[in-house]
């Protein structure tokens, strides 16, 4: 097994590094090259970096540099694509403008979008001043996505959209929405579904914040009432959003191959670390599930880089790992938060004192909100317990393994003859 990258992906890496030197604080990286753990940007200096960092990204060709040229990115191939994410990874430097327009979107608008539709959103994502939000989980159609009942009915030039959408990240922020609506009653569920891009900031679209146990509200309930969206904001043809939208899923899932593992191997090392401070690294029990949860960060590691293998090879069985991949490290992570809280018990229930101060290199320092200002890892716990649901719920993708890559009998269907047996 050759686990070396091609000598012009690592000439690369080293233009990257050098450029990252240049542009990022003084002060940013420590002795070892990466991100220094008691660096941090508060207050006036947080929001220059933040408002000059974007700027410097686009000037630099970093945001969605592995588009065509002609469309803006610098053409890079996927290795480049890997080294570019690993050494901003590595740095714990921002690298997206905005996450849903750069990696979700606008590569779908590359495969699906007409050409009027790349020159009108592209540059906008580009540029970082168009700001997206998915709008696919409702109510009653979460893991069976194509149950959805918001519907969009062709009103002339314009699409009427009714209906509502949950969990809907950053859509208080939102320019636009890129939702999933159903443009034909008759069809089969999968069949009479559009992929939409539709404006936020009109009459009939209702955005409520859903607030958190920690009082942050990043999710929010959408709800559209006769919004208007232009007849030509279809993207991939009428009633053939289901397949689009796949393709939008593929990129949520496959984006972060070799540098998914990072976040967890520091998360572990804060929780190590607290097992050492708090003696409780002597507890043969809390060692022995240190050590399980070890095991399972390299086996992320292992199967980030077999998963990019597929992707450069071809192979078809790129998405059933992709898969497995999202079972096995969402439920990784809320089983190791559960063990970090309980390395600090009754601590680790306290909003003061040594779990609140500390910070996650690469995950920022987390800020303090009204009525209940948590940690960064009492944070990741709160996070952690949605994660075996959002993107395709744990239950979802083993049935996509079993019966897509192990070739097991279908799960019987509510209704069936064997639903009933």
């Amino acid at each position: 097994m050759d686990l070396s990258y091609p000598a012009h992906a690592e000439d690369f890496r080293a233009e990257i590094r050098a450029w990252l030197v240049d542009n990022l604080p003084a002060g940013w990286f420590g002795t070892d090259g990466e991100r220094d753990a008691d660096f941090h940007l508060d207050g006036p200096d947080r929001e220059h970096f933040n408002k000059e960092w974007t700027r410097k990204l686009r000037e630099g060709g970093w945001i969605c540099a592995t588009w065509p040229t002609e469309y803006g990115g610098k053409g890079l191939d996927t290795m480049q694509g890997v080294v570019l994410n690993e050494e901003f990874d590595r740095a714990g430097a921002p690298l997206r403008a905005d996450f849903f327009g750069d990696t979700l979107v606008g590569p779908t608008l590359l495969q699906w979008g007409s050409e009027e539709q790349k020159l009108q959103f592209l540059p906008g994502i580009l540029e970082g001043r168009t700001r997206w939000c998915q709008g696919f989980s409702e109510p009653g159609s979460g893991s069976d996505l194509a149950s959805l009942a918001t519907t969009a009915v062709l009103d002339g030039d314009e699409w009427v959209i009714n209906g509502q959408k949950v969990w809907t990240t950053q859509a208080q922020n939102a320019d636009y929405c890129f939702l999933l609506a159903r443009t034909d009653r008759q069809a089969p569920k999968h069949k009479g579904i559009s992929y939409l891009l539709a404006p936020m900031d009109q009459p009939g679209v209702d955005v409520r914040p859903i607030r958190q146990i920690d009082s942050s509200a990043e999710f929010n309930e959408v709800f559209f009432s006769d919004a208007r969206c232009p007849a030509e904001n279809v993207v991939g043809g009428v009633n053939e959003g289901w397949k689009v939208a796949m393709t939008t899923l593929g990129f949520e899932r496959g984006t972060s191959a070799t540098t998914g593992h990072r976040r967890f191997r520091r998360e572990l090392d804060v929780v190590v670390d607290a097992a050492r401070r708090t003696g409780k690294i002597d507890d043969l029990r809390i060692r022995q599930r240190l050590a399980w949860a070890h095991g399972m960060v390299e086996i992320m590691r292992i199967n980030g880089l077999r998963s990019l293998t597929s992707v450069l090879n071809g192979d078809h069985r790129a998405a059933a790992l992709g898969a497995t991949n999202k079972m096995s490290w969402s439920e990784y992570h809320r089983t190791v938060m559960e063990l970090y809280l309980d390395i600090l018990g009754a601590e680790g229930q306290l909003l003061t004192g040594a779990a609140e101060a500390e910070s996650v290199p690469g995950l920022g320092r987390r800020e303090g909100t009204p009525g209940y200002p948590v940690s960064p890892m009492q944070a990741a716990f709160f996070f952690s317990l949605s994660e075996t649901i959002w993107g395709g719920t744990a239950e979802i993708q083993r049935n996509i393994v079993g019966e897509r890559v192990l070739g097991l009998p279908r799960e019987p269907r509510p209704g069936s003859d064997r639903s009933q047996a």
